[in-house]
């Protein structure tokens, strides 16, 4: 067991990593020794559903700068047995990282996560202040010897609580104290790593086959509100666009509406990150909006879907990318578009936004700031302005010519 006050955590390491995420830290559990047997390096937000008086909400919430190793980690027997890395934040949150190894490899064999229901400042106008346990097992897993390296998002779903992992190094058993120079990436980043600003990059899938197009989906209304008030207002419609492989091994592309009266959603307001999560079913869909503080601009910059497909191969879809810019609107403002928008978010998954009109942060109560229109709304209405010039100009020459013409025929005559 690691002596008490062995554990210790080290100096933060802000990173930009797409959106502006809760800092990176490097937590470290050691033996009575202190020597290190333990190091990870990560950021990590939750996502998870409770119950108000008015129905079930959902949150958003970052690994804070203030979490702690506790002393209740462990290096195992010898740095040869199951070890364990726990994490404390808030009032009573913990999250583990449970390890085991065998000759040639060692892995996450479970990560748990106990969370504090009574914590208003996370889970405000909870109808329950009890404390909830979830765990799930996990594909973190390196050889000895070798840290684990995910660039990627990593999403990691824990019965109603989905954690996602940023830019995480992992390394247990440790032969020499810290991180080693070799390393085990994580299928998520493929042969090599992405760069930490690049969006994900997964291989593009086949070539689809068509499938009849849907109808426009309805137009709704959502907002979220934290402790100083409504921080996102937003009107839109809105279609997954969807590229997966069948149980037949056929490539298809297929787009599903989100029924608004189907869908519940809530979300999470911080000084960095406004988030909205929309649950319908077993469908989650999750957009985080960013603002840049140097040049104050306010933009969709994460889009996270998991979804169930029950004809695919695999029938669990999931899809992440923290790297957009979409949406773009001075902070203070709204962005207005009728026009359909087109948002990448993996080769395998487009969103597409029908009539929105959205505003993150600097909101003022239940109502839009001054609208920044998109430029395809702006072409739609310059077309019909072009159009109509170049008609009157044509009515005008032929009219010039007119002119012209008759006065040429009366140069003819002379007064008798």
């Amino acid at each position: 067991m690691a002596a008490p006050g062995g554990a210790r955590r080290w100096p933060l390491l802000l990173l930009l990593f797409g959106l502006v995420h809760g800092a990176s830290a490097v937590f470290v559990v050691k033996d009575g020794n202190g020597t290190a047997c333990i190091m990870a390096n990560f950021s990590a937000a939750f996502l998870t559903s409770y119950d108000t008086k008015n129905g079930s909400k959902s949150v958003t919430f970052e690994l804070p700068a203030s979490a702690e190793v506790l002393n209740s980690s462990s290096c195992g027997k010898g740095n040869a047995s199951d070890s364990s890395l726990v994490i404390a934040f808030g009032r009573g949150h913990t999250l583990t990282l449970s390890f085991t190894r065998n000759a040639t490899r060692y892995s996450v064999q479970l990560m748990r996560f106990v969370y504090n229901l009574s914590d208003t400042g996370i889970f405000p106008n909870s109808s329950s202040k009890e404390t909830k346990t979830v765990e799930s097992v996990t594909d973190i897993r390196a050889d000895i010897n070798k840290k684990y390296r995910c660039v990627s998002s990593q999403q990691i779903h824990l019965r109603n609580v989905t954690i996602t992992l940023r830019d995480a190094t992992i390394q247990a058993y440790l032969s020499n104290g810290s991180f080693s120079t070799e390393e085990t990436h994580c299928e998520q980043d493929g042969p090599s790593p992405p760069s930490p600003t690049a969006p994900p990059s997964p291989t593009a899938p086949p070539q689809p086959s068509p499938t009849p197009v849907p109808a426009s989906p309805s137009v709704s209304r959502y907002n979220v509100s934290g402790a100083n008030g409504t921080c996102l207002l937003a009107s839109m419609g809105l279609q997954l666009n969807v590229t997966y492989r069948t149980r037949d091994n056929t490539t298809v592309t297929r787009e599903f509406n989100i029924d608004p009266s189907k869908t519940t959603f809530g979300g999470s307001c911080t000084a960095r990150l406004v988030t909205l999560a929309l649950r319908s079913g077993n469908l989650l869909l999750v957009l985080q909006f960013a603002m840049n503080a140097s040049s104050s601009q306010v933009f969709l910059q994460g889009v996270q879907l998991t979804m169930t497909l029950p004809d695919a191969r695999d029938p669990t879809f999931r899809a992440a990318n923290s790297s957009l810019r979409a949406l773009q609107a001075t902070a203070g403002n709204s962005y207005k578009c009728n026009a359909e928008q087109r948002v990448q978010v993996t080769e395998a998954f487009f969103l597409n936004i029908f009539r929105v009109w959205v505003q993150a942060f600097r909101v003022d109560g239940d109502k839009f700031g001054p609208a920044e229109e998109c430029q395809l709304d702006e072409n739609s209405v310059l077309v019909p302005i072009a159009v109509g010039g170049a008609l009157a100009g044509l009515v005008l020459i032929v009219l010039i010519a007119y002119l012209i013409g008759r006065k040429r025929s009366h140069a003819g005559y002379q007064t008798i």
